[in-house]
Formats: C-alpha cells, structure tokens, sequence
C-alpha cells in the first residue's frame, strides 16, 4: 500500500460491492416491486425475515426511511416517542418523527448502558388524558451507533421493552448493526430482536450491499408498513437490480467478526498514543477521546484527511473509526502509523 492511498474509516457504508455482487445486479430477475411482481426483491424481504426471525420484512432504500416508516406505521399523530437522547432516531435523522409524523419526543439519557432502566421507561410513559398526548412508541438501538457500537445485551432491551409492552405500547428496534450485535453477544440475531415489534437492520453496512435497509415485524405490520413506504416516495420499481447484490450482503454476517478483530486493533493502536483514549469496543466502532492530548475533534478530523485516513468527528474531542469488509489488518495498522504522526505533529 502507497502513502496516497487512501484508508476510508469513515464508517461502513463506504463499502463498495463485490464482482459477485455486481454481476448478481445485472443479471438479477426484476418485475415492479410496488406491484409486489419483482421475484428478487420477493426473495431479499423473505430471507431478510428469517434472518431476524420475523413473519415479514420490507426493503426501503436507507435505515432513515425505514426508521421513520416504523415511527408512522406504530405511531398516532400528536403522540410521544420515547427514546434514548442518543439514539440515531434522535440525533440524526432530521426530527423526521415530528415533519413526517406529526409525534413529539421524550428522551432518556442511559448513558454508556445505552437502553434505559425498566424504571426510567415506566418513568417516561405518559398515558393519554385531557392534557397529555399519551406514549405511542419506545425505541431502542443495537448496537448503539453514538455511545461506540456497543452491543447491548438482550436482557437490558428486553426489560425495557416489558414495561413499554405491559402499557401497551409498542417497541421498535433501531438494528442498523443488529447482525454486529448479534456476532459480539453469540447469539442468533432472532434472540437480539425477541423483544421488539419491529426491527430496522441495514444492508449497506457492514454486510456490504450498495443500496437498501430492511423493516420486519409482524404481517400486519409490514401491511400497514408497505403503504407508508409509498407515502414516504420509497415504492421501488425494477428494485431486484439492487435487491439482488443485497441478497449476497446476507451471506457476510458471519465475517462481522473480522471487521471486530480489526477494529480492537485498531483502538489498541490508537489508545497507546500519548493522549488518546480508545477503549476496546464491543464491535467495528472505534471512539477516541484527545481531549487529554488537547488536540479538538475537528484538528484530528483535518489531521487524518490530509493523511489519508477517513475518520468522523463525533463531538468536541471524540472522533470515530470504524472497520469494514474493505479494511484489512494492514490497512488497520498503516492507518494507526498516519494517526501517530498526525497526533504527534498536533501536540506539536
């Protein structure tokens, strides 16, 4: 590998698609998927379905829509979401729950356990009355994208989603990575989306595919969930042509390991540079802290791009890393090299 080229951490939608991939995309077998006639797209939300353990599952076009078609499809105009102050459903997503469905948010701050307290649920459920709009969603998030890709444990989701479930009200899971969870837990991905209602997972990260995310749950559900896809623009027509490179991203599951491998590698490298803070994660997402070296987010930001390593910043002093299918251990420790020389010229 060149100095010039260029290292891309930025996250694991940069991936790009296999030759198999792309010979499955032109010689995929398509019809028009809003007519429900597109044998490849059929045979993706079939697959997708099982792969979580679901009765159903829909292919939209970005993990943002198909969280945002959840929010609709469970959710009443003018009542609450309750979620984790941190969550990419919060944080991210352009208050898509208030523009496109009308529902004000609750947040709870869990902290680095990254689901709230059954206690902090009950605590945040707000039943309807004269005065009060009345809760009409949780969700939660695994791995937890902000707090590092941690990977929470089934148990800590399942007692939060009790307590919503037990005041009817339903739980979606916000599974970008749910496959990254799965891996790092060692259990099925069907046991880490057990408590929800709905799960969104995406394909176009660290599996690999160009193009797509998927939406489970139940048939009534994903009914209910197909006609807001067409209300959000999201009913594809010829789709098998990306449908059919995602349904090869489904067999990369298991090499998620590779990607956590290198990503404790990579923080390891990092975390002993003066100044740096990296602590092991739990799946492909390295945070480093320099606040201790004092060098702010966005000089190590421009630092790394200038050395040709793509990293995020995340906040004032943390930065993001995070490994793909297209990063191996050489890129790993090449990139470590640059970010050494890159801290120490900052420190400088």
């Amino acid at each position: 590998m060149s100095h010039d080229d260029f290292i891309d951490l930025r996250s694991d939608t940069v991936t790009t698609p296999s030759d198999e991939m792309r010979d499955a995309a032109a010689t995929a077998e398509v019809g028009d998927d809003v007519y429900r006639d597109d044998p490849t797209v059929n045979e993706l939300e079939r697959r997708a379905a099982e792969a979580v353990g679901t009765e159903a599952a829909l292919y939209v076009p970005s993990g943002t829509m198909a969280n945002q078609i959840a929010v609709h499809a469970h959710t009443e105009p003018g009542q609450e979401l309750l979620l984790e102050r941190e969550s990419h459903i919060y944080r991210w997503e352009l208050a898509g729950a208030a523009k496109l469905s009308g529902v004000q948010t609750r947040t709870i701050d869990a902290g680095e356990r990254c689901v709230p307290t059954p206690e902090a649920v009950r605590e945040g459920l707000v039943d309807e009355d004269l005065h009060r709009p009345g809760t009409g969603l949780l969700a939660v998030e695994n791995t937890h994208n902000y707090r590092g890709g941690v990977a929470v444990p089934v148990d800590r989701i399942a007692a939060a989603a009790d307590v919503a479930r037990d005041a009817d009200v339903p739980v979606h899971l916000d599974g970008a990575r749910v496959f990254n969870a799965a891996v790092a837990l060692g259990v099925d991905a069907s046991e880490v989306v057990a408590p929800a209602d709905s799960v969104t997972f995406c394909l176009s990260k660290g599996l690999g595919a160009p193009v797509g995310s998927i939406l489970a749950g139940d048939e009534a559900f994903i009914e209910d969930a197909r006609r807001v896809r067409k209300l959000f623009g999201g009913g594809m027509r010829q789709a098998g042509m990306i449908a059919a490179p995602a349904l090869r991203a489904l067999e990369n599951v298991d090499r998620l390991a590779e990607d956590h491998a290198n990503a404790e590698r990579l923080a390891a490298g990092l975390d002993a540079l003066d100044g740096v803070d990296a602590p092991a994660p739990d799946t492909n997402i390295v945070v480093a802290d320099t606040e201790a070296a004092g060098i702010p987010a966005e000089s190590l930001y421009a630092g790394c791009k200038d050395a040709g390593v793509g990293c995020v910043e995340f906040d004032d002093y943390t930065t993001r890393f995070t490994t793909h299918l297209d990063v191996d251990e050489g890129d790993v420790d090449e990139a470590v090299d640059r970010v050494a020389a890159v801290v120490d010229d900052l420190r400088n």
